[in-house]
């Protein structure tokens, strides 16, 4: 992996393919760039691929201090300007979805289109909060093994999670998740409950854009997709069958297809 300093962090990222225009891939909470390892592979023929980890995820730099999903968004928007990749097609799924649609609605400059999955642009709701803070408790009492069970559950589907064909890849992500350090996945875990609601916001986006959202999703189910995607003037809406949360790693030659398809016919029409 490649690495630069942007907005005072270092993030890591890789830079594949060579097409005239640039898809950013933005991850999820808990993983990395790797779970769009399927995307990279099917866009790289035609675009220009950059995915990267989030700071105090995978191989990017660890915070010295709290931060805030301002900070990720000011992350993101800096790696774009300084690889020189705008405008470009910016996908992110769950935190990723976070950040683009807040670069969607301050720097629509930077974009030609933004791909949201498996996200929520409302504030955190208090099911989900207290969920989360007894997790970050439990996370910084006793490490992340003893989440892994009930963590697996929240990020994959039942169809992945229970397919023997998929034991081995199922347990290399349950071994990459319980790698994370605790004390980076606690500052993660405070900068991303506590966002704002941006979802009435989003009426004035202007962009072409694609919701995506797993059948199965616990974390944030297709009813908070359906909303977000009524939001968006003229965004279209997926639903990846027999998918949990983590859509791009279960069923990625459907993902494939939908995210070529919206790429190809809709993403180029904007300059």
């Amino acid at each position: 992996m490649e690495r630069i300093d942007v907005n005072g962090t270092g993030l890591a990222y890789v830079d594949a393919g060579r097409g005239p225009e640039t898809v950013v891939l933005s991850h999820s909470f808990l993983v990395d760039h790797r779970q769009f390892a399927a995307q990279i592979d099917a866009l790289a023929d035609q675009y220009r691929v950059i995915a990267f980890d989030h700071r105090d995820h995978g191989a990017s730099a660890r915070a010295e201090s709290p931060y805030t999903l301002d900070d990720l968004v000011d992350d993101a928007v800096g790696l774009v300007d300084s690889l020189d990749a705008a405008p470009c097609h910016f996908v992110g799924l769950s935190t990723g979805g976070f950040v683009g649609m807040r670069i969607a609605l301050r720097h629509p400059d930077r974009l030609r289109s933004v791909v949201l999955m498996d996200t929520d642009a409302r504030s955190e709701r208090l099911v989900a909060r207290v969920r989360n803070k007894g997790m970050l408790t439990a996370l910084r009492l006793f490490g992340t093994e003893p989440l892994m069970g009930p963590t697996m559950k929240l990020m994959f589907g039942p169809t992945f999670l229970g397919d023997d064909r998929r034991r081995e890849e199922a347990a290399s992500w349950r071994e990459r998740i319980a790698s994370n350090d605790a004390a980076a996945l606690i500052r993660f875990g405070k900068a991303i409950s506590s966002r704002e609601d941006v979802l009435d916001d989003l009426r004035a986006v202007d962009l072409p854009a694609l919701v995506v959202v797993g059948e199965h999703d616990k974390a944030l189910p297709p009813a908070t997709a359906r909303a977000l995607a009524d939001a968006i003037p003229g965004a279209e809406l997926f639903v990846v069958p027999d998918a949990g949360h983590l859509c791009t790693i279960e069923r990625p030659d459907e993902v494939n297809d939908v995210l070529v398809s919206f790429l190809d016919e809709r993403g180029r029409t904007t300059p």
